[in-house]
Order: structure tokens, then C-alpha cells, then sequence
């Protein structure tokens, strides 16, 4: 796999190797990471690529843009597109993010339907698996978290086959692999290489994402709120990354984080600011990784009442239906 290098502001040639010309018998394409919330698609996107370019949390439905992970090797380029769990909406924001990951099920060369192996199939699998049986392009079902799997084989055997049930009823191929553990991630590359066309290099081989830099900054803010918070407030939290100054020695980040009730602001903030201290000592840390660099960090938090429910405020906050 790839080496990871840092992720720039903006697409720009500039600081990376041009697009070079493929060797013959090169495959590239885009394939979408698809599946219900929580099954570690996101976890996946970053051990294929060998970077974190998507936010990971034990909270479900964590994942809100489709983002693109690019892995470049010596026999293909796949452009990973990680799309947010496919579930029943509750508000506007919901309904954004389940109709764009139907609309990424459309515009990918393949298919990737991640599943929990550690669980037997269910409802959910089987309404994602009819939304998938009428894509024009391959589709494999690949088995994660098969490392949470028990240990007797007996326990295992009906897991197993209700997925090879599932795939066998569409003709999908199916991969076994632990995302977590980064097992067999090997030959899961290889199904879906297999799957692809010949084609050109989308990117250049040491690109590992599209996103801009501030995005990605949000996205590690966000991580830090679902990963120390309570429940009630990860799914109200939107991030706005007001300032980026950077200089020598230092970069300087502005960001605001936007909740919904004064109630969830009081928890962000803790007893004398100490959980916004915490959230955000977690983030400079993880940016630090991300502009390989000193960051100074500041955190407001500031209360929008229902801004899931307001299509012009999702908008200003950058969620809206993809094109």
C-alpha cells in the first residue's frame, strides 16, 4: 500500500509528482464504501489508504460527507468514496446524508457493501442489499469485524451463512476481513481490483484525499466531541472552522461549535471549561499529525436552535444534497 503523505488546503499540482503515465494493464476507478451506520466503513477508508482521512467513532452514523480516499499502487488507483450509514432519517440533516449515499451507489465504477460479521444479517442488510441489487455496477459484500466473531465454530456457522446466503441471492463475492486489525485487507484489494476497468491515474500516486485541509480540521474537532461527549449531544454538534493563519513555527485555528440547545452547550463546555479543554487538547494533538506542525487552538461554542431542521443553515455549515 501507498505511503501517506499530508493533505493540502486545496487540489494543487504544486508539491506533489505529476500524474504519470499507467503500465499497461493498469485498473483504476472509484468504489463506494457503503453500508448501514457503525460497521466500519470509515476505519476500513483508513487502513486501505494507510492514513486517517475519515473521523472514527463508536457512535453510529458518525460519517456526514462523502469523502474520498485515494489509494495508489503499482497495479491500480482507487478513489475510495466513504458514504454515511444508510438508515431511516429522523430530520432534514438525515434525509441529506441518506440521499447522497444513494446517489453515491450511482456515480462509482463499484461497490463496496460493508457488513458486521460479529452479528448475523438483518433488516437493515437486507434493505441496503436491495438498493444495491439494482446498481449498474459490481458490487462485493465484505464481512468486517469478523475479529469480534466468537470463538467456537458453532457460533460462527450461522453468522457466515447468512451473509453467503445474502451474497449468493445477488452473485456478489464475498471478502472476510477485520478492518480494525488490518487482516485480509489484502485480498479484499484484490477482489475489488478485479472488479475495475483499465483506466488512467485519477490523481497523483502520493494524493490520499481530495478534501480541503479545513475540512479535515473540523472532521478531527468533531471526532473529539463524539468520542468524549454523552450521547444527547454528538449528533446536534456541526463545526465551523473560522481562521486558519499559519507562519513558521505555528498554526493558528479558529473554530466554532455549533449545538442546538443551551443544554448541550453547558456540556461541551463542563465545570470551569474543562471538557472544551479536554475536546480540545484531543484535536490540536491530531492536527498536529495532519499539518505535521505546532497548532494553537481556540474553541467557541455557540447555540443554534434546530439547525438539523434548516435547510439554509445546513447549507452554511456545508451539508447539503451532492450533485
Amino acid at each position: 500500500m501507498s505511503q501517506a503523505i499530508s493533505m493540502v488546503d486545496t487540489f494543487d499540482p504544486v508539491g506533489y509528482s505529476a500524474i504519470p503515465t499507467p503500465p499497461e494493464g493498469f485498473k483504476s476507478g472509484f468504489v463506494g464504501i457503503v453500508g448501514r451506520p457503525n460497521v466500519g466503513k470509515s476505519t476500513l477508508m483508513n487502513a486501505l489508504v494507510g492514513q486517517k482521512v475519515a473521523i472514527t467513532s463508536p457512535t453510529a452514523q458518525t460519517t456526514r460527507n462523502r469523502l474520498r480516499g485515494i489509494l495508489s499502487t503499482d497495479q491500480a488507483q482507487i478513489i475510495f468514496v466513504d458514504t454515511p450509514g444508510i438508515h431511516k432519517p429522523h430530520h432534514e440533516l438525515g434525509k441529506i446524508l441518506v440521499k447522497n449515499a444513494r446517489m453515491a451507489i450511482d456515480s462509482v465504477d463499484a461497490t463496496l457493501f460493508v457488513v458486521d460479521g460479529s452479528a448475523e444479517a438483518g433488516r437493515g442488510d437486507q434493505f441496503v442489499a436491495e438498493l444495491l441489487a439494482h446498481s449498474s455496477g459490481p458490487v462485493i459484500l465484505g464481512m468486517n469485524k469478523v475479529d469480534q466473531q466468537p470463538e467456537q465454530a458453532e457460533a460462527i456457522a450461522p453468522l457466515d451463512a447468512s451473509y453467503q446466503s445474502l451474497a449468493d441471492a445477488h452473485g456478489w463475492p464475498l471478502v472476510k476481513f477485520s478492518a480494525l486489525h488490518e487482516t485480509s485487507l489484502d485480498t479484499l484489494l484484490a477482489t475489488l481490483i478485479d472488479q475495475l476497468d483499465p483506466g488512467p491515474y485519477y490523481y497523483p500516486p502520493d494524493l490520499v484525499t481530495d478534501q480541503p485541509e479545513r475540512f479535515i480540521m473540523g472532521e478531527l474537532i468533531r471526532e473529539q466531541i463524539l468520542l468524549n461527549t454523552r450521547e444527547e449531544v454528538p449528533h446536534s454538534v456541526a463545526i465551523a472552522v473560522d481562521r486558519v493563519e499559519e507562519d513558521t513555527n505555528i498554526t493558528r485555528i479558529l473554530a466554532t461549535i455549533h449545538v442546538e440547545r443551551e443544554s448541550q452547550k453547558g456540556i461541551l463546555i463542563g465545570k470551569k471549561g474543562s471538557m472544551l479543554k479536554v475536546i480540545g487538547s484531543d484535536a490540536r494533538q491530531q492536527i498536529q499529525k495532519l499539518v505535521m506542525g505546532q497548532v494553537y487552538l481556540e474553541l467557541f461554542v455557540k447555540v443554534v436552535p434546530k439547525w438539523r431542521q434548516s435547510r439554509s443553515r445546513l447549507e452554511d455549515f456545508g451539508y447539503r444534497v451532492e450533485e
